[in-house]
């Protein structure tokens, strides 16, 4: 593929961090070269926390507003009513107007740190959604099969469970789909699980406008333990993470995960990133890598002096493993509890479960007064109060115990 001079940029942001380009990156680029495109990021804001699997495909789409095409930000309020299953066994919850909104707000806050909204234009596909007829829903149902609909991996792997797919669920590729129609767009981004629902609005563009349009994906990157990153899991980086668990949460993701975490999660130059993987592949240590990596996002969602002090912290209470002096105080009445209880007052924004579980997996150690370090296996295993003096729960987090009289 040739590229002019002044455009070497396009190859980039079709290349960096993208899983794949339909119908091919070759005349996406040509196009490209030709004029500015209309490109979109549909989102359908059922929860308010961003992650850094989020931030992926957002720092694609600001990528595009840099160079200055047409950018859209599209918020779902009228397909978020169908609810689309991706990626879960059963429906999303269907939202109001009202919460809608103030899930965007949050969302829009958060995003802030990545996208600039000044270059981004936000609309909603409520406003030709909802204006659609009778009509009109049989003419788009005409467009494809429910053979073709049910093509879907999620619904696929409900049946073989035996379990539902609702009629409303079907449609929800079609309205999608039909965004692209509505807005003539030439582009649309997401996430290789939304790959099905966007060629769809391929095929309808091209049904209704004789249009051509373009998808591309961004890979669904893997959390601290290896897996999807996903809230459920209790495995994700949180855009609003406090510096110090950020940097230590992006330490503890596994080595082979460091050069994707540089590829899609930084604008660190591809020539640099490629010879950490050769010094990587020939033995090096990782260490210097990850500590790059961590400070860097680190900086990139807080400060630099926020990452040096995140930095610090991790190397003084992770690698050396010391306690640091101001860590968080709790206090109870002297008094024996299970070490569950405990933990739940000492950390409440941790669940029981992700508690009972660090417990389990050996993840809590509790030092006592007389300095004696216990590593705890059992969550119901008590303690009297008056004689723990620090608790670390996990790599990172100290807590006190004092007694209140």
């Amino acid at each position: 593929m040739k590229f002019s001079k002044e455009n070497n940029q396009i190859l980039e942001v079709l290349s960096r961090g993208v899983a794949e380009v339909l119908p091919s990156i070759t005349s996406l680029a040509d196009l490209m070269e030709k004029r500015k495109i209309r490109v979109y990021l549909g989102i359908d804001p059922t929860g308010s926390l961003l992650t850094l699997g989020h931030s992926v495909v957002l720092r694609k789409l600001q990528q595009f507003a840099e160079l200055g095409h047409d950018v859209i930000l599209l918020i779902g309020n009228g397909t978020v009513r169908i609810g689309d299953p991706t990626g879960r066994d059963s429906t999303r919850p269907v939202l109001t107007d009202e919460q809608i909104e103030e899930n965007f707000k949050t969302w829009k806050a958060q995003a802030s740190k990545i996208l600039d909204f000044t270059k981004i234009k936000i609309t909603h596909n409520g406003d030709w959604l909802d204006k659609l007829n009778y009509a009109d829903l049989i003419k788009l149902m005409a467009q494809t099969t429910v053979q073709q609909l049910m093509e879907r991996d999620m619904f696929q792997e409900r049946l073989k469970n035996n379990l539902p797919v609702h009629g409303h669920e079907i449609m929800y590729p079609l309205m999608q789909g039909y965004d692209s129609v509505a807005m003539e767009v030439d582009l649309e981004l997401g996430g290789t699980d939304q790959t099905f629902n966007m060629m769809m609005g391929r095929h309808l563009l091209k049904a209704y406008k004789n249009k051509e349009k373009w998808v591309l994906t961004t890979p669904i990157i893997n959390g601290t333990d290896g897996r999807k990153m996903s809230k459920s899991y209790g495995n994700f980086i949180a855009l609003t993470e406090e510096p110090n668990d950020m940097y230590g949460k992006l330490m503890s993701i596994d080595d082979s995960m460091t050069i994707e975490y540089f590829t899609v999660l930084t604008d660190e130059p591809m020539h640099s990133i490629e010879k950490m993987q050769i010094a990587l592949e020939h033995g090096g240590n990782p260490m210097q890598y990850k500590k790059k990596l961590a400070f860097m996002i680190t900086e990139m969602y807080h400060t630099k002096a926020e990452a040096i002090e995140a930095e610090r912290h991790f190397e003084k209470t992770v690698q050396k493993k010391e306690v640091p002096t101001d860590i968080p105080v709790v206090k109870f009445k002297d008094q024996s509890l299970p070490i569950l209880e405990i933990l739940q007052t000492a950390a409440p924004d941790f669940s029981k479960s992700q508690l009972r579980r660090l417990i389990e997996q050996g993840g809590v150690e509790v030092t006592m007064k007389d300095l004696k370090k216990l590593k705890l296996k059992d969550p119901t295993e008590k303690f009297g109060t008056v004689t723990i003096d620090v608790i670390r729960i996990g790599k990172r987090r100290y807590v006190k115990v004092a007694t209140s009289r």
